[in-house]
């Protein structure tokens, strides 16, 4: 079936498939959860059958996170092209050039068109730190096939993005472990 098109499930349900009016979605704030709240969004239309692509900044390219393992189970493709943390980079100009790079991949995705929903994650340290210019991403978005979701994760997200946004969610922090008992990330939890 193709977009707006709905359908009769075997339980004699209405099946309605596809995006009728595609979004495009800001997680941002200081806050944990602005990746797992993506990745929510993934597992519910993976089980929707739609076509997902995942891109990440900034995490390391060979990161094996949670998500990895899990996506690579169920068929998810997560293309990940950074050089770690940005704070902690030994070579800021070696970090913005990936993040430019990636920007290229996921511009030809969004315009060919072929996922229904596009995950940017941790993108928006990449217009913050200027690497990414927020206009070209805007202007990206507002040429993004009718159907097409797109997630963009991270702090810091600029104001012209969030204007351009349909749903924009800020993540507060109002207490970490971290900060309350010295307990580090962990597993399954942070990656």
């Amino acid at each position: 079936m193709s977009g707006g098109e709905s359908g009769e499930e075997p339980d004699g349900l209405v099946k309605y498939r596809r995006v009728r009016n595609g979004l495009v979605i800001v997680n941002t704030g200081e806050g944990k959860g602005k990746t797992t709240a993506a990745l929510g969004v993934i597992f519910r239309a993976w089980g929707r059958d739609f076509r997902i692509r995942m891109f990440q900044f900034i995490k390391h390219t060979g990161a094996r996170f949670g998500e990895h393992r899990a996506a690579d189970r169920l068929g998810i493709p997560i293309d990940g092209l950074g050089d770690g943390f940005t704070w902690l980079s030994k070579d800021m100009d070696r970090t913005a050039a990936l993040a430019v790079e990636q920007w290229e991949r996921c511009k030809r995705t969004i315009a060919e068109g072929d996922e229904e929903i596009v995950v940017l994650d941790e993108f928006t340290y990449a217009m913050h730190y200027g690497w990414v210019e927020v206009g070209d991403v805007v202007d990206t978005l507002k040429r993004r096939p009718d159907t097409m979701h797109v997630i963009i994760t991270g702090r810091y997200a600029p104001q012209e993005l969030i204007d351009c946004a349909d749903l924009v969610t800020e993540m507060k922090l109002i207490k970490h472990p971290y900060e309350e008992k010295g307990i580090r990330a962990q597993q399954g939890i942070e990656f």
